[in-house]
């Protein structure tokens, strides 16, 4: 339908409402003095939409225009109007004497300097062309990077017009730097860990995942933050001083960060540091440090620069944090099986090198033993490679602490009704849960199972987010064109794909039954099974009573088994699996040697094994296990609350496995 034609009282209202709405922008942003309600806000907004939609009036710089294109294929590059040159970092008291040192000796007097946060996000470069954005990239090479022009356009911070408070330069390049407020982070952590998904590590992770999105939209939906700090290059009159810059930036409604200062001796520099320092938790975004600059514009140009650095220009880091930290929020992940497991969402903490982000609770049990609850602060353990978790609560006499945690009674997920079944919270839903049926069909395509090669994390995701399979008989009916409407796809990997599916449609009952995924069912259990009943058939009317008589098959073993074949759900299944030409024999599972002679030793408990279970796929494979830790131990293998085995094969460098990676390993 052709757009109506817009009288000359329509276009002035769409340019008044452009102004007023950058106007409230710059209030909300740059000043943080909003005039106005969201609500008032948001009202303006779709009034802008609704006439510019009806009239065909839409422009690239409109406020409107934010939301993004659609997907490209790849980024362009994009070559900087000037260097975006990295920084010498300095991370002891004595080397900013030296820095001072130098600049003065090269000066031949003493400069001021401004002092700043350094903000750990994504620098990029922002242009304007006679106060119009039209372009943004990222800093790459530090003189090309990749063009994120549309991206940066989804940013609420970035003006699409600068503000003529002060004269708009016909070109304006400026460095700033794409930041996740923590508050964002957490959030947006929290949703991907009750997604099944795996979250971001940092808020810097973060920060530079969301901007670089091939599909703006993605970009757009992610809470990304802006600060500006440095003008690159304007063609016209600088200012003569950098820290004269920040208030012309402000003039344009670029946004600044208030925490800056001028100094002129080291006492200041430090002063401002160990201000920053004590201010760093406070802080809404994350800052690792300080970058001191020389101030006039003039002096940087004597002192110059090196290859990739200035020498007016240096970062002193902060202290990495250590171990204690803060519980920012507290999620819930859904596994395979459908149990609900606590996850701690930390304000980011260096352990042992490490940035870490989330720890394990283990279960609402171990929450409630510690006391853990949000805004805690807590020590944090990490032994070798081990999944960090919460050792305790730091008691704090100041805090005023939140109300207890409490498990949902509705999956995160899927919404289903959670049940307690002993010490677990458990997500009733099954296979119609996208986070259990995500886990289902990992493990049926897992190695001792059907061993499908190339049905990875992220290819099961994608497949089950875009309703392709909603159960794994699902798997079998996928067609070429499926796969290559996927991410990542071509036609090599999407006939590797098929061809794997068709090839896993022999398997031995033993492998199909471990690939199942019942409860207590591993590999021993699963051949033990086979070798007992001997065929499908006859598992599928087995009681529970029968069950239970077979050698190694306890109460909760044969209920689970009885139960799972009992379920018409699971029966409609394995019924199609079987009319798509899926034949179960009876037969051992693959013999494999690599840990032939490896001696494993278990400390803590384990969440999908019973510990007999994890002896007997060690032994299975040529192994053995040992209850004590020396130095000629091969592995150690660390569950929930490890006891003093973990520290011992710490001291001795012994290969420390959690879990995960020691089923990686039975794997291999």
């Amino acid at each position: 339908m052709p757009a109506e034609t817009a009288s000359d009282s329509i276009k002035e209202r769409i340019e008044e409402l452009r102004k007023e709405i950058r106007r409230h922008d710059t209030l909300y942003y740059v000043l943080n003095t909003p005039e106005i309600a969201d609500r008032e806000y948001d009202e303006l907004f779709r009034e802008l939409q609704k006439l510019e939609r009806t009239y065909g009036l839409a422009t690239p710089d409109s406020p409107t225009q934010r939301v993004g294109e659609a997907p490209r294929d790849e980024f362009t590059k994009v070559r900087h109007l000037a260097p975006l040159l990295s920084l010498d970092t300095l991370l002891e008291e004595d080397e900013i004497r030296r820095f001072l040192e130098r600049t003065e000796k090269a000066l031949g007097r003493s400069p001021m300097y401004v002092v700043e946060p350094k903000f750990d996000g994504v620098s990029v470069e922002i242009v304007y062309e006679n106060g119009r954005y039209v372009r943004g990239g990222t800093r790459g090479d530090g003189l090309v990077g990749e063009d994120v022009t549309e991206n940066l356009r989804t940013i609420g911070a970035l003006p699409l017009v600068l503000r003529e408070d002060h004269p708009v330069p016909e070109v304006l390049s400026v460095r700033g730097e794409v930041i996740m407020p923590l508050k964002n982070f957490q959030q947006l952590n929290k949703g991907l860990v009750e997604r099944g998904k795996e979250p971001f590590a940092n808020p810097r992770n973060a920060a530079a995942g969301s901007l670089r999105q091939l599909d703006p939209r993605i970009t757009a939906s992610r809470p990304l933050d802006l600060f500006c700090y440095d003008i690159l290059f304007l063609r016209g009159n600088p200012e003569e001083s950098h820290f004269e810059e920040f208030e012309r930036l402000t003039q344009w409604g670029l946004r600044t960060d208030p925490h800056r200062e001028l100094c002129e001796s080291e006492e200041g520099i430090i002063d401002f540091y160990r201000t920053m320092a004590e201010e760093r938790d406070e802080l809404p975004y994350e800052v690792d440090g300080i970058v001191i600059k020389v101030d006039r514009r003039l002096d940087r140009e004597t002192l110059g620069t090196r290859t990739r650095s200035p020498r007016w220009a240096v970062a002193y880091k902060f202290e990495p944090r250590q171990e204690e930290t803060v519980i920012e929020d507290i999620a819930v992940s859904v596994g395979r099986t459908g149990v609900l497991t606590p996850v701690a969402l930390l304000r980011p903490v260096d352990v042992g090198g490490v940035t870490i982000s989330r720890a394990t609770l283990h279960n609402f049990g171990e929450v409630r033993r510690k006391d853990i609850r949000k805004r805690d602060t807590v020590r944090i353990a990490r032994a070798g490679d081990v999944i960090p978790e919460v050792v305790e609560r730091v008691p704090n006499a100041e805090e005023q602490r939140s109300a207890p945690f409490e498990m949902p009674r509705n999956c995160p997920v899927c919404r289903g009704e959670v049940v307690v079944r002993g010490a677990y919270h458990v997500c009733t839903n099954e296979l119609s849960c996208p986070a259990q049926l995500k886990g289902a069909i990992r493990h049926f395509a897992s190695r001792d199972a059907l061993d499908i090669a190339g049905l990875g994390e992220k290819t099961v995701e994608a497949l089950v987010e875009k309703g392709f399979v909603k159960d794994v008989a699902d798997l079998f009916r996928l067609e070429k064109k499926d796969l290559l409407s996927l991410e990542g796809f071509a036609e090599k990997s999407a006939r590797n794909l098929l061809r794997a599916l068709e090839h896993s449609k022999r398997s031995t009952l033993e492998r199909f039954l471990y690939a199942l995924g019942i409860p207590g069912v591993g590999t021993r259990i699963a051949k033990v099974l086979a070798e007992e009943l001997g065929g499908l058939d006859r598992l599928k009317k087995a009681s529970k009573e029968e069950l239970i008589e077979i050698r190694e098959i306890g109460p909760e073993i044969s209920e689970a088994v009885e139960g799972f074949f009992s379920n018409r759900k699971n029966l409609d299944v394995l019924e199609r699996l079987e009319d798509m030409g899926l034949t179960f024999e009876k037969g051992a599972i693959d013999a494999r040697t690599e840990l032939q002679d490896k001696t494993f030793v278990f400390t803590g408990g384990l969440e999908r094994l019973t510990r007999s279970e994890a002896k007997e796929r060690v032994e299975a494979l040529g192994g053995r296990v040992t209850s004590s830790v020396s130095s000629t131990t091969d592995y150690v293998v660390v569950g929930r609350e490890p006891g003093s085995k973990a520290e011992k094969a710490v001291e001795l460098g012994l290969s420390v496995l959690n879990e995960e990676q020691f089923l990686e390993l039975l794997r291999r």
